[in-house]
């Protein structure tokens, strides 16, 4: 199982990933460094990566999981409700491939301020 450090001013997360396509073409691509966007309590920032939409992709999660938006070429990390969830469920814009979940309190990533730098990185074994 890989791991990576998401990484910004005042804060970090680091991540278990699960073994699938997206994930080894991810891994190939770090580190690297994006501008944060916002939407409701989700992260999303573009990668440079294009995948497509895995078998078991999904649109509702549990807060903490790292998702690749296929169509936004982003990584979404929602840790709450968005402007289309149900209740308090975690929906994405739209199915997106799972990739793994955050340890710990991913509420941590309501930090991230909209256009600020996010470093995503290997984490050593």
């Amino acid at each position: 199982m890989s791991r990576i450090r998401i990484a910004w001013k005042g804060g970090e997360v680091t991540a278990n990933l699960r073994e699938t396509p997206t994930v080894k073409q991810l891994l190939a691509t770090l580190p690297c460094v994006a501008s944060a966007q916002t939407w409701g309590e989700e992260v999303y920032f573009h990668v440079p990566l294009t995948a497509a939409l895995e078998t078991d992709a999904e649109q509702v999660v549990e807060p903490g999981t790292v998702c690749f938006w296929v169509q936004g070429r982003a990584l979404a990390l929602p840790f709450g409700p968005t402007p289309v969830s149900q209740g308090n469920e975690c929906r994405l814009v739209a199915r997106c491939n799972v990739l793994g979940t955050i340890e710990g309190d991913s509420r941590q990533l309501g930090t991230v301020k909209q256009g600020k730098a996010v470093r995503v990185e290997l984490v050593s074994r």
